[in-house]
């Protein structure tokens, strides 16, 4: 299991204190979800509207960027 899971409601990374997913947690979950980017997308789509409810100052394209602009 990864250390780099979110510290909530702040949305930063437990293992390296940057804005969760970190960079570290984007490589994991790209590796994880190789054969599956669909899935990936969903998953993080999730965790997009599971943030919003606790980061209401971000303009909802930064959330949109930093959650799912970086699934392929």
């Amino acid at each position: 299991m990864t250390t780099h899971g979110p510290v909530l409601p702040v949305w930063t990374c437990g293992g390296c204190d940057l804005p969760w997913p970190c960079p570290t947690r984007r490589r994991e979950l790209r590796a994880e979800y190789d054969r599956a980017p669909v899935s990936l997308a969903i998953y993080m789509g999730s965790y997009l509207v599971w943030a919003a409810e606790d980061l209401v100052w971000l303009p909802a394209g930064t959330l949109h960027r930093r959650f799912v602009g970086w699934v392929r």
